[in-house]
C-alpha cells in the first residue's frame, strides 16, 4: 500500500482524482502501559503500518466516505447535522475528528465571525493496520484525517494539537478514555526512534532503538474491542485510588505512599495502582537502557513489566501470557517481549535480534496454534515517522 494506490483507489470510486493524500502511523508500545490515563510515562514508537486517506473538496456540507478495506463500506453525513448512532462503529471516528476539529477551530482561529471555513470533501480511506489488534487504528486513523482536512482546507496545526484533537474525538464522540499516547506518537513518531512521553505536561525525548534490533508484533488474535471492555473500568479503578491519597492522578502517589495507604484500600485497587507507581518506574528505566544500548536490562524491565500487567492489572489472557512465555525462552536477554496495548487480548511486542527473527517465526507458527486453536500473525517492524513530524 503507497499513496499511489491510494490516490487509484479514490479515483475508481469518486471518478476523480484526490487533491491530498495523507498517511499516519500505528504504533506499538514498548513499556508503559495504563500509565498514559494516569499522566505517567510511556515508550512507544511509531511503525511502518499505518492509515491513508485520500481527500478531495466538494462544492457542498456533505461528508461522503468509504471505507475501501471494510468491504467499501460508506457513510455520509453533513457538517451542519453530525449525529451519532451505532449503525457503523469505524464512523463515530471520523464523525468525532469533524466534531473536535470544528470546536477547535471555532474557539481558537474563527471566534469573532463564528465561522469555520471548512466545507463538504470526498474521502477515502485505506490502510494496513489490523483492526483491534491493540496497534491503535482508531488513533492513526484519527490523526491522517486531521493531517487530510487541514491540508485540503489549509489550516496549520502543530503535532501536539493534532494528537489533542484526536483524543477529543475519541473521549467525547466515541466514548473511549484514551489517554495521549496513541495520537502524540503517530502524530510525532521519529524514524529509529522511541519516544519517552510524559504524559503530565507532554515534554518528550527520543532515544534510538539499537540497529540490530527489529520491532516484532505478534498478533495474538485474540479480538478485543476497548469501548464497553473493562478499560473504563481500569480508569476508574486508578482515578478511585489517586483520589483516596486527594492527588488528581496516580502520577501523584509514591510508592511509599500506595504501602503506607495498603490497609485502606481493597485488595484490588492496591493491586491496580502498584502496576501504575511501578510502571512508571520501569519505564524511565527503560528509556536509559536504549539509550545506552543495555539490552539485558531492557530485557528483564520488559519482563517485569508483563507481569505486572498480568498480575496486578489483570489485562492479559491466556493466550498472550504463552505467547510471551515461549519467545522469552527464545530470545533470552538478547531481546525482550511483553504485551502491550490496553490488553484484554491484542498483540505482544517482541524486541528481537536480526539473528534470531527465523527462530522467533518458527516458534509462533509452530507451537501457538497447538497450544490455543488460533493462528497468530507476526509483522516484523521498524520505527517511522509520524503524520506531523
Amino acid at each position: 500500500m503507497d499513496k499511489q494506490t491510494v490516490s487509484e483507489l479514490f479515483n475508481q470510486a469518486f471518478k476523480r482524482e484526490p487533491q491530498v493524500v495523507t498517511y499516519a502511523p500505528g504504533r506499538v508500545n514498548l513499556i508503559g502501559d495504563h500509565t498514559d490515563y494516569n499522566n505517567g510515562f510511556v515508550l512507544p514508537a511509531a511503525i511502518d503500518m499505518g492509515t491513508y486517506i485520500a481527500a478531495r473538496k466538494r462544492d457542498d456540507n456533505e461528508i461522503h466516505v468509504i471505507a475501501s478495506d471494510i468491504n467499501g463500506e460508506k457513510l455520509s453525513f453533513g457538517l451542519d447535522t453530525i449525529s451519532f448512532d451505532d449503525q457503523i462503529g469505524w464512523g463515530h471516528y471520523v464523525k468525532g475528528v469533524f466534531q473536535a476539529l470544528l470546536s477547535h477551530l471555532l474557539s481558537q482561529e474563527n471566534q469573532r465571525t463564528g465561522k469555520v471555513n471548512i466545507q463538504g470533501c470526498d474521502l477515502l480511506i485505506s490502510g494496513t493496520l489490523p483492526q483491534g489488534a491493540g496497534l491503535s487504528s482508531s488513533a492513526s486513523l484519527e490523526i491522517a484525517l486531521i493531517k487530510a482536512i487541514t491540508e485540503l482546507f489549509g489550516f496549520h496545526l502543530e503535532g501536539i494539537c493534532a494528537a489533542l484533537i484526536g483524543q477529543q474525538a475519541e473521549n467525547v464522540y466515541v466514548g473511549c478514555n484514551c489517554g495521549i499516547m496513541d495520537q502524540l506518537i503517530s502524530a510525532l513518531g521519529q524514524d529509529r526512534q522511541a519516544m519517552l512521553l510524559d504524559c503530565n505536561d507532554l515534554s518528550y525525548r527520543y532515544a534510538k532503538i539499537p540497529d540490530n534490533l527489529r520491532l516484532v508484533i505478534v498478533n495474538s488474535n485474540v479480538k478485543r474491542q476497548l469501548v464497553g471492555s473493562e478499560y473504563n473500568e481500569r480508569r476508574q479503578q486508578c482515578n478511585e485510588v489517586a483520589k483516596f491519597f486527594n492527588q488528581s492522578s496516580l502520577r501523584g502517589v509514591s510508592l511509599q505512599l500506595l504501602e503506607a495507604g495498603k490497609s485502606d484500600l481493597s485488595e484490588r485497587l492496591y493491586r491496580r495502582a502498584r502496576h501504575v507507581i511501578t510502571e512508571n518506574v520501569r519505564t524511565e528505566r527503560a528509556f536509559d537502557a536504549l539509550g545506552q544500548g543495555d539490552i539485558v536490562l531492557m530485557s528483564q524491565l520488559m519482563a517485569d513489566s508483563h507481569a505486572s500487567l498480568r498480575d496486578d492489572f489483570e489485562v492479559t489472557t491466556p493466550e498472550i501470557d504463552y505467547l510471551v512465555s515461549s519467545l522469552s525462552s527464545a530470545i533470552g536477554s538478547s531481546g525482550g517481549v511483553r504485551m502491550t496495548g490496553g490488553g484484554f487480548g491484542g498483540c505482544v511486542i517482541a524486541l528481537v535480534p536480526h539473528r534470531l527473527l527465523d527462530t522467533v517465526r518458527v516458534v509462533v507458527e509452530r507451537d501457538y496454534f497447538k497450544q490455543t486453536g488460533l493462528k497468530a500473525d507476526i509483522y516484523v517492524c521498524s520505527a517511522k515517522a509520524g503524520a506531523f513530524s
